[in-house]
């Protein structure tokens, strides 16, 4: 059986945190309603201090923040848009249009097709997270949007240069310098100044995240997040304290209510661990972040066998999965709620967050026991059709449609068959308005 060294905030705690958030936030969405830039414009001096005549930066501006960049940084960026770029076109491709002859005469199919518009939210009022401009606005041009608008916030002020050319390396068709809730809904519900979207992506705090799931239904959004979390699965033979320690503070330093879980079979290196993170709390410059998530949020989970690991990672349901184990692939093969996996001590998080190709917009708060994490299929809709190519397979399709609307009583629905059935087949079929089968099967 399994013992917690560590345990985090209760239930109660994160239930309480979470309703003061939901409260602000409906307060905020109904306001930008009613009163649209009126509003964007005073809650963007309330919590960003900045104000301008149109929060949409210029051509010149954008290009000033990239001069800002050096060469080396912008093929950093680009070597990164490319990783991101070239997995998003891997999965675009798998993604076929289909169309069969699934009975003589019957033809069905589908199209994959893109969204029209998308927002996407790049966080940046603590670090200027220019990641997720490439995790958003590339995969949604890799999908086929024609209009893709991204929204963040001022950093120190100002626009955050390295977040607006990555911004606009990776494509975007409009650049807001506008944070917060009043950047989340004023892409979602429309301004005078802002275009409505079809659809919101990104991380971002607890309140951008409360906004997009208050605006879902309005719109389509890429999926419920909550704070950054990380599990580390671990064992002495796949890992050690400092180790586990580095990559458990690596993710709790997005903020002070990221959890960070250590999940293993050693007592050894869970204590180990514990004791390499207040040392690297000493040391690191993001502590004040970090520590606050450690002592609020953070776990260690001390497990009898690999079974039992895979059983409590699956029930945490984590954001992000590290795996350093003697046989990381035995949890690849069986673990099932996760929003992605680093096998491996070569591999990390923040490979993932940064860098190597795949998506960094991934499920919290166990949502990952149902979705993944954003991909280039979130900004396509798979649209079905279809066509009857022979009077005959319109008749037979029409007698068995027939027959069922009678069963639920769909005289409407039961006649859309039968005049089909009159006109194609040659049957003197009766009009609707009995609740018996109006055709016989033969």
């Amino acid at each position: 059986m399994a013992v917690y060294l560590k345990r985090g905030a209760t239930a109660e705690a994160k239930a309480d945190r979470d309703r003061s958030v939901r409260d602000t936030v409906e307060g905020i969405l109904a306001d930008i309603e009613a009163r649209g830039d009126v509003a964007v414009r005073e809650l963007s001096i309330r919590f960003d201090k900045w104000d301008r005549e149109s929060y949409r930066l210029t051509p010149s501006e954008i290009q000033d923040c990239m001069d800002q960049l050096s060469g080396q940084d912008l093929k950093d960026i680009e070597f990164a848009q490319t990783q991101v770029r070239n997995f998003a076109q891997i999965q675009r491709d798998s993604m076929k249009d289909v169309e069969v002859e699934t009975l003589p005469g019957v033809v069905l199919g589908h199209r994959n097709i893109p969204l029209n518009a998308a927002g996407c939210y790049v966080p940046g009022g603590k670090y200027p997270l220019l990641a997720s401009a490439h995790m958003s606005v590339i995969t949604a041009k890799v999908a086929g949007v024609p209009r893709v608008a991204t929204c963040a916030p001022p950093f120190n002020g100002k626009p955050a240069p390295a977040i607006v050319a990555a911004q606009a390396m990776a494509g975007a068709d409009e650049i807001y310098c506008l944070g917060g809730i009043q950047a989340v809904a004023a892409m979602g519900i429309g301004t005078p100044s802002i275009a409505p979207v079809d659809i919101l992506v990104g991380p971002g705090n607890a309140f951008v995240a409360e906004a997009k799931r208050q605006l879902f239904g309005r719109v389509g959004i890429d999926l419920f997040a909550g704070p950054t979390e990380t599990l580390v699965i671990a064992d002495e033979i796949g890992c050690d304290g400092e180790l586990a320690a580095t990559d458990l503070l690596g993710q709790a330093e997005h903020g002070p209510d990221s959890p960070a879980v250590l999940l293993t079979t050693s007592e050894k290196l869970a204590r180990d661990t514990m004791a390499e993170i207040e040392r690297l709390l000493e040391i690191l410059p993001t502590a004040e972040h970090a520590r606050k998530a450690w002592h609020s949020y953070g776990e260690v989970i001390v497990a009898e066998n690999d079974e039992e690991m895979l059983r409590i990672a699956d029930e945490i349901a984590s954001e992000h999965v590290q795996v350093m184990t003697r046989d990381p692939g035995y949890f690849l093969e069986n673990m099932t709620n996760y929003g992605a996996l680093f096998l491996g001590s070569r591999t990390n998080v923040s490979y993932g967050d940064k860098v190597i190709g795949t998506n960094h917009t991934l499920p919290t708060k166990k949502a990952a026991r149902y979705t993944g994490g954003l991909w280039v299929g979130k900004f396509l809709k798979t649209c079905t059709y279809q066509r009857i190519l022979t009077d005959e397979a319109s008749a037979m399709i029409g007698e068995y449609c027939s027959r069922l609307c009678a069963l639920e009583g769909f005289a409407g629905h039961g006649e859309q068959a039968n005049i089909r059935v009159r006109r194609y087949g040659h049957r003197d079929v009766p009009y609707a308005g009995r609740a018996e089968p109006l055709v016989a099967a033969e």
